[in-house]
């Protein structure tokens, strides 16, 4: 797969799960739905925000650093990164939602995904 395709794909891809999200949003009430329509809801918020951030942030990358001769591992790198981000985001609505978000709690949340992202880079050093 090139790059071009990938990117075309991860973008389409988001954009249908931003409608699905926008879909689920308006046709649902929250105080009468079920867990399916949950699921849905922050399943659909966690793709789309992972396919947003991979491509945003893969073109901030590739901007910044200029360097064309690894796109893999860039693109591979941003999509791990925005892996964790949008799990942090819905993890913090989750717990939002449950009423079980302090602010010490997402201070040590955050902590944990900064170690976990720390830990990743740290074992890739290592094998090189």
């Amino acid at each position: 797969m090139t790059l071009k395709q990938y990117l075309i794909l991860m973008t389409s891809a988001s954009l249908v799960c931003w409608l699905a999200w926008f879909f689920i949003i308006l046709n649902s009430d929250p105080n009468e739905a079920g867990l399916s329509v949950f699921f849905l809801f922050y399943s659909t918020l966690f793709l789309g925000l992972l396919g947003i951030f991979s491509v945003i942030g893969f073109l901030v990358k590739r901007k910044i650093l200029k360097n064309d001769e690894v796109v893999f591992r860039h693109v591979k790198n941003t999509f791990r990164q925005s892996m964790i981000v949008s799990f942090l985001l819905v993890l913090s609505l989750l717990l939002l939602q449950t009423d079980l978000l302090r602010w010490w709690n997402a201070l040590l949340l955050f902590l944990v995904f900064i170690l976990l992202e720390l830990v990743i880079f740290s074992q890739k050093k290592i094998n090189y």
